[in-house]
Formats: C-alpha cells, sequence, structure tokens
C-alpha cells in the first residue's frame, strides 16, 4: 500500500473508532469566543511562562500535530490566522489526550482552554476540551512537494488555499478591490444594476459569444459578451449615473491575461464626455491602489510602475510616431498591409483604420508600462463612439494602458439613432464579407429612437486591475475557478 492509502485507512480507523465512542465527528456548530486572529490581539500582552485563568474557545483546521515525551502540540488554523494548542498527560484530562489520538492534520477541532505562552514566547491555548468538527478522510498535500504543479494548484483551488496562505491572502485582496470600487463609483452617484446574462441578441463587442438553448422558447441565446447596450437603455429610462459589476462569456483564446469567463465593471454618466471619465479613471486606479497597498507605486515583474494621477493622454496616431515611428498618415494602405505582413497580421476585409489600429498593437502596446490614455482612435474600430470634434476620421475614445495590457476602454457614446443603425447595418455587411454573423440589436436601436442623453461609458477589466495591485502573473492566480481544459 502507498503512503496515500495508509493514511486514509488511518484516518478512516479513526473515524470509525469516533462513532464507536459515539461521538458524532459532523457535529452541527461550535460556538467560539474568538476568532484566532482576535485571540492573538486580545492576550498579546500575556508573558512567557504565564497562564491566564481566562478561557477560551476557537477553532479551524489541524495543519500540524506533533508530540514530545508528554508533551502535545496541534498547530490549527482559521480563516485569519494559526493558534497553537498543547496539553500534556498529566495536566490535560485523560479523555482529551485519548481523542487528540484520533485527531489527524486536516481535520477540523474546536478547542476549550486557558490562555498560556508557552517559555519560548508562542502565545497557546492549554486544552481542557477538544472537539472533532470535521473529521478529513483525504490527507494534505506534503507541504513542499505535494501541491507544486500550477494547472494541479487552479483545478484543485480548495487544497491551493489550504496549503498556500499566500493565496488566500490574494483573494482577500481581490474582495477588498471589489468593494472599494463600488464604494468609489458610489461616492460619485453611481447606482449599481443588474443586467441578463443570458440575451437573446448579443452585442456590445466584437467577441464571439457562447451559445445555450431555451426549451421554453424553443430558441438559441447567448452569455452576455458586454453589458453596455442594457446599461445605455437605463441611460434613456432616466437614470443619470448607472453601473454593472458582472460576468461576461466570450468564447475565444486564452492566454496570461484572457480568460473566457471574466469580471468587467461597466459604467455609464448621462452629460459626460470621455475627458470626465478620464479624470474618473486615473482617479479610482489610483485610490484603489492606496486603499489596498498604501500607496501608487506597484512593483511587477521587476518593474517600478506609479499609478499616481494624473495620466498622460497621447493621440494614437501620435503614439505610433513616438514609440514605432510610423507617422502613418503619409502611409499609403499598400504601405500598411506591408508593415502588417512584417509583423505576422493583416485585416480582412482591408480597412484603414483598423489596419492602424491593428499596427499599434503590434509595435506600441508592449512599450507602455507607465499608465497613459490612448486617446482618439480611427473610427472604424468601433461602431458605438461618437466622431471626435473636428476630425470626423477618429472617434472619442480612449484606452488606458499599463504595463504594455489595455486596462479600460471608453467613449464619449454615440447617441444619433440613425446614425447608429447606419452603423450598425454597415458592420453587419462586413462581418458577412468575413463569414462571420453579427447580430443587429434593432430593439437597442429603437429604444435609442426616443432620445438617450449625451453620455460617456467606460469599461474597466477588474481581473487585469487585481492582476497589477496583487502582482499575480497571470489572470487565472486572480480567478477562484479559472476555466480549465477538461481532463478525458
Amino acid at each position: 500500500m502507498g503512503r496515500e492509502s495508509d493514511l486514509v485507512k488511518s484516518k478512516l480507523d479513526h473515524l470509525g473508532a469516533l462513532r464507536t465512542k459515539a461521538i458524532n465527528p459532523y457535529p452541527y456548530k461550535f460556538e467560539r469566543t474568538h476568532t484566532n486572529q482576535e485571540f492573538h490581539q486580545k492576550f498579546e500582552g500575556v508573558q512567557p511562562g504565564e497562564m491566564l485563568g481566562q478561557r477560551v474557545k476557537i477553532c479551524g483546521r489541524v495543519m500540524a500535530k506533533r508530540g514530545f515525551g508528554k508533551l502535545f502540540f496541534l498547530d490549527i488554523r482559521d480563516h485569519s490566522a494559526r493558534v497553537q494548542l498543547m496539553a500534556t498527560a498529566d495536566k490535560t484530562p485523560a479523555q482529551v489526550i485519548d481523542l487528540l489520538g484520533l485527531v489527524d492534520v486536516g481535520d477540523f477541532v474546536g478547542a476549550t482552554g486557558r490562555v498560556h505562552r508557552t517559555a519560548k514566547g508562542e502565545l497557546s491555548v492549554f486544552l481542557e476540551n477538544v472537539e472533532v468538527l470535521a473529521k478529513s478522510i483525504e490527507p494534505l498535500p506534503e507541504k513542499w512537494s505535494g501541491l507544486q504543479d500550477i494547472e494541479e494548484r487552479h483545478r484543485k483551488r480548495h487544497l491551493d488555499l489550504i496549503m498556500n496562505p499566500e493565496v488566500r491572502e490574494l483573494f482577500v485582496k481581490r474582495s477588498k478591490i471589489v468593494s472599494f470600487v463600488r464604494r468609489f463609483l458610489e461616492s460619485y452617484g453611481f447606482m449599481e444594476v443588474e443586467i441578463p446574462t443570458l440575451q437573446s441578441v448579443y452585442g456590445g463587442a466584437n467577441a464571439r459569444p457562447f451559445i445555450t438553448k431555451s426549451h421554453a422558447w424553443k430558441s438559441d441565446f447567448f452569455l452576455s459578451i458586454s453589458p453596455e447596450l442594457y446599461l445605455k437603455r437605463l441611460l434613456m429610462g432616466g437614470y443619470d449615473k448607472v453601473y454593472t459589476i458582472c460576468k461576461n462569456f466570450r468564447n475565444e483564446d486564452v492566454d496570461k491575461t484572457h480568460n473566457p469567463e471574466f469580471t468587467m465593471m461597466e459604467c455609464y454618466a448621462a452629460y459626460w464626455d470621455y475627458n470626465d471619465l478620464m479624470e474618473l479613471t486615473e482617479k479610482l486606479f489610483e485610490s484603489a491602489a492606496l486603499e489596498v497597498n498604501g500607496t501608487t507605486k506597484i512593483s511587477f515583474e521587476g518593474k517600478e510602475i506609479d499609478l499616481k494621477a494624473p495620466w498622460p493622454r497621447i493621440a494614437l496616431y501620435d503614439a505610433l510616431k513616438r514609440f514605432a515611428g510610423l507617422d502613418v498618415e503619409r502611409l499609403s494602405d499598400a504601405d500598411l498591409k506591408r508593415l502588417l505582413a512584417e509583423h505576422q497580421a493583416e485585416v480582412m476585409p482591408f480597412k484603414r483604420g483598423l489596419a492602424i489600429a491593428e499596427l499599434f498593437s503590434k509595435t506600441v502596446e508592449e512599450k507602455l508600462v507607465q499608465p497613459v490614455f490612448i486617446i482618439d482612435h480611427p473610427k472604424e474600430t468601433t461602431p458605438l463612439c461618437k466622431e471626435k470634434r473636428g476630425n470626423p476620421d477618429l472617434i472619442e475614445r480612449f484606452e488606458p494602458f499599463i504595463n504594455g495590457w489595455e486596462v479600460a476602454n471608453a467613449y464619449s457614446e454615440l447617441n444619433d439613432p440613425v446614425h447608429q443603425e447606419k452603423i450598425f447595418l454597415e458592420q453587419a455587411d462586413q462581418g458577412v464579407a468575413k463569414g462571420e454573423n453579427h447580430p443587429i440589436d434593432m430593439d437597442f436601436v429603437a429604444a435609442m429612437r426616443y432620445g438617450m442623453p449625451p453620455a460617456a461609458g467606460l469599461g474597466i477589466g477588474i481581473d487585469r486591475l487585481c492582476m497589477l495591485l496583487t502582482g499575480a502573473k497571470t489572470i487565472r492566480e486572480i480567478i477562484f475557478f479559472p476555466q480549465m481544459k477538461p481532463l478525458k
């Protein structure tokens, strides 16, 4: 029998022994007096060798168990901290000593005892009673060699969280970031709303959707690729500022910054334009960094990045000149096609604005390490944005880049229903030419005909924001349960 099989057999034997003693190994609850962190905070002043008369009740998972002659020690950990339990053969009740023999690493236990700091300075609970709260059957991985494969960690996140405190802390920080984003937006008067995840027509982004079937309506439905068109309907309905934090689903490639299911924050403000949203965006990133890290400076893969506002604004054409030496306004279509080919890229069917945007992606993006807004994109890049004032070949769109990543996307929103329908129809025709299906949400166009106020909209990828502020190297590290290739 292998080591793991031996351990499982031992654990099952202990489980049987508990039942023989009429001890329920899975009781309903345990009334604790302190979390482990509260225990450390309240009794930090206890001196080495001191034993208090006060009794406490704490609980957690057994992470280590050891004995030295008549001394017995267990380390237990709850969500907040580790605490040492101790017992001695001569001072601890015999039934407690017996029960400790049936407790294994991995079990959840509740401990009752007196507060004591050992001569070596370890704040502990001197046991008077111990209760098994949940008997584990499978052994935990070995600390140093049992759970090292990254893919295995992501597939078995429960074990990853048990064995790696730093992973648990990373997700605590993620939770704080998301909570802060909500508070920040609400301080500006935004109202949180919900949008449908199942949609009969998908839109708001150029992406391949996931498709499912409705048995009730005998038709296809799509998982949301973007909340945009629904949030704009709420502006039409009379709300001035709305936001959602939701899941988007895009049936596309997976890499270190892309997951098929990801978390997006989108917000829309009536009577704003993209200039207002640039100020909001840089303030949000700066404030989030201060909230969770205490500084605007982050270190990512050896790069020192400062999120302090204000951030530079650079027009996309100017960025191509500055970072790639390309004056695209002087280049012919043939020149653009040649440059695309040199970078193993193509745009089919060819559109000049899309070609320029693709060249920017290939030659400039990775160089944008410090925060910067890339503004005024070619009009062909999105059908939902207003033309730039004074230059109808461009649109009032910005993308902030940090660490070479696009971390958000925003527009001065198009609100002309006739122009919007025209652009949607052109986009659909282009999709047909490429063998793609771009559905038109005519219900959205019809709603806009009742009037949509001037507005600006912003989308921020929450996962990438969390990667930046936590130092996570891949998006899978910052998602509890990332999509993984199914095992056969």
